[in-house]
């Protein structure tokens, strides 16, 4: 099944957390020298327009990154995370950066990429943005099997993001399988999990299956518009974070109420920051 297309769902609330997340780790990752490695195992495009018949049909970037576009009261780790949205536009809000071009802006020249994407249309476009990246690899792949062939990487720091559609049951599962393939590998990796909350027992399998591989330093960030509820649709999104950078559980616990007050302005949303084993 690959019937799954972001550009329906590019810059909404999910999208907004997700990044902040993955910009404040790629930032911590940038305070060494050294360089570092980033994959992308399930990467989309790379790049999409807010103008598409697909945005506009489903209009959720509206309660997502436009609501932060234009506020000059943002908490500088969310300011940091909107200057890179800001790069690929110029007055007005037209595109929004993937996960994959975002990683691909802050990387330095020590640092490299591997992007992977099976999709047999958002590959070409995958392919086609970082053609000119002399430090980015792109891949038309199966992402989870990159936990086992792409790692440990030669530069040993790194950070893996996991963000599957989750079109399919087994993917909660196929997550855990690759988390247990890597770290067996590459132990002092960051790895980030992205889910959506559609109903909370899948979410639950997750966190079930990371407790019981005995991993340690495990976090779990979570930005919820609407209470649990098990009609259709996704009511919140989280973030799971093995070996986060040391300040990132302080960094969100200061800047999600902020989120929650700007991306829910209802008074429904509700955040929350745990570990799920700590160290």
């Amino acid at each position: 099944m690959l019937s799954y297309r972001h550009s329906f769902h590019a810059g909404n609330h999910a999208d907004v957390l997700k990044h902040i997340v993955l910009t404040l780790i790629l930032d911590a990752l940038k305070q060494k020298e050294k360089g570092f490695f980033y994959l992308d195992t399930h990467s989309g495009t790379g790049r999409y327009s807010l103008m598409s018949a697909e945005a506009e049909k489903t209009g959720e970037y509206v309660e997502g990154i436009a609501r932060l576009w234009e506020r000059d009261d943002l908490p500088e780790e969310v300011a940091l995370y909107l200057n890179e949205i800001k790069k690929i536009n110029k007055d007005k809000l037209r595109f929004y950066t993937g996960s994959p071009l975002l990683a691909v802006q802050q990387l330095r020249p020590q640092d490299r990429a591997l992007l992977t994407e099976l999709h047999p249309n958002d590959f070409p476009l995958l392919r086609n943005e970082f053609a000119k990246n002399r430090n980015v690899v792109t891949k038309r792949e199966n992402g989870f099997q990159q936990l086992k062939s792409a790692l440990p990487p030669k530069e040993k720091r790194g950070l893996v993001l996991i963000d599957p559609p989750y079109e399919l049951k087994e993917d909660y599962e196929l997550v855990v399988k690759a988390i247990i393939e890597g770290y067996k590998r590459f132990a002092t990796g960051v790895y980030a999990i992205w889910y959506p909350v559609v109903l909370r027992q899948h979410t639950k399998r997750i966190v079930r299956g990371l407790e019981a591989t005995g991993i340690r330093k495990i976090l779990q960030i979570e930005l919820a518009v609407r209470p649990d509820s098990d009609q259709r649709g996704m009511t919140a999104s989280g973030m799971i974070v093995i070996n986060p950078p040391w300040q990132l559980e302080s960094q969100m616990k200061r800047i999600l109420p902020y989120l929650t007050d700007v991306l829910v302005p209802e008074g429904t949303g509700s955040w929350s920051v745990d570990w799920i084993t700590p160290e």
